[in-house]
């Protein structure tokens, strides 16, 4: 082994932290452990009957392409039906306005590579996606956290934080957005909000990247506008991916925006991947085109939606008063609030020892290290069994905890 290894890492590997979440992974194999930690789809949802079938016909009629390179910005069909699903939403875009990515992680690290250089600012929420900030981390930004409330960022600290760091000449790069079902808090953006801080991106002249993974998953409420939808100026940027409406597994994402903007995001992703696999991108349209996509997506609403529903009353039903929480109406994730002096993290380990549940603690997603009270909670990957035992188990820990 070489001797001098810490010497000579890049500045932007030594930036670079190991992901809480994936961490928490590891735990998965302990035995009688509940978790609520990641962000997995139930694996019930699969659709294994019908891509075992579709595995086979791409094999016998289209091996050649699908076990081939491909073209960087993606399999040409796919994308065409998938801005085929975005028109008939009343999204109005082109092929040209799309590209694939090896899921929206690759596209998040894209952005990154694209926009950041060392010292760099963006807004992002407080608190925000994990694997954003990881990524903008990796190219040495510096966050400045907009705190949220139920509608979503506050737009009149935004503006204020815009004003201060174009005084300072330090104009950020970005603002980083989860309107839907944001992870982790499971807010969701109002389209009042949506709009207010989509005049401030005009205002400023800065880009919004509108990060969209849970989109799809509604299990109560009215649908909001995408930020995208409502600009029409190429000031916003578009993430999509199928890791929670179809499989994981897949590694397929998408990024929305600018052809001027999305011509340089090929270019980084030729250096990172050349492309992304055709073998998956050809099965998933061939998925698509059968008009399988929408019942499977629907049938994870109504399984979703029970299970968002048994935590929510399982809190209620187990949690100590002194506790509260977010209520999505839709995605996979739920925020808890537990008194000021009680450190998620420091109890974590604790709580998987003696209860044998797990969670990710809040401090992960707080750019700023704010949040050590908080705890993201998943609902859609266990049993609704498990998922009532495990609240169940996480609120007798936390009475013991608060009591002390």
């Amino acid at each position: 082994m070489i001797t001098d290894l810490n010497n000579i890492l890049s500045d932007n590997i030594k930036g670079m932290k190991r992901s809480a979440i994936r961490e928490l992974l590891k735990l998965l194999g302990v035995p009688g452990l509940i978790s609520f930690s990641g962000g997995f789809p139930s694996p019930a949802t699969f659709p294994i009957a019908d891509l075992k079938e579709i595995i086979d016909q791409v094999m016998d009629t289209e091996a050649a392409f699908a076990l081939q390179y491909g073209a960087t910005e993606g399999d040409i069909l796919l994308r065409t039906l998938l801005v085929e699903r975005y028109k008939a939403n009343g999204i109005d875009m082109s092929i040209d306005n799309m590209i694939i990515t090896t899921a929206s992680q690759q596209a998040l690290d894209l952005i990154g590579k694209m926009f950041i250089n060392r010292g760099d600012y963006v807004l992002v929420g407080l608190p925000s996606y994990l694997g954003g900030l990881s990524a903008f981390n990796s190219y040495g930004a510096n966050m400045v956290g907009i705190p949220m409330d139920e509608e979503g960022e506050d737009p009149n600290i935004m503006e204020a934080k815009l004003k201060e760091l174009i005084a300072m000449g330090k104009k950020p790069k970005f603002i980083y957005l989860i309107p839907d079902f944001q992870n982790p808090a499971g807010v969701t953006m109002t389209e009042r909000r949506r709009r207010e801080i989509l005049d401030l991106a005009h205002k400023y002249d800065v880009l919004i990247i509108e990060d969209s993974p849970y989109r799809e998953l509604r299990y109560e409420g009215t649908p909001q506008k995408t930020i995208y939808e409502m600009d029409g100026t190429g000031h916003v940027i578009l993430l999509g991916t199928f890791s929670k409406i179809f499989c994981p597994g897949f590694r397929i994402g998408w990024v929305v925006g600018h052809p001027d903007i999305l011509d340089k995001i090929v270019v980084g992703k030729q250096a990172a991947d050349l492309c992304t696999p055709p073998f998956t991108q050809r099965i998933a349209a061939r998925y698509i085109e059968k008009g399988l996509l929408d019942p499977k997506i629907s049938e994870i609403i109504s399984m979703y939606s029970v299970k968002q529903k048994s935590m929510l009353d399982s809190l209620e039903k187990y949690m100590p008063e002194e506790v509260s929480w977010t209520h999505p109406e839709g995605g996979l994730f739920l925020m808890a609030k537990c008194p000021e002096n009680i450190d998620t993290q420091a109890i974590l380990m604790d709580c998987v020892k003696e209860a044998k549940v797990a969670y990710v603690a809040g401090t992960s997603f707080y750019c700023d290290g704010s949040g050590n009270n908080t705890m993201r909670l998943n609902f859609s990957y266990e049993t609704i069994e498990k998922s009532i035992e495990g609240c169940q188990r996480l609120g007798t820990f936390l009475k013991k905890v608060i009591k002390k």
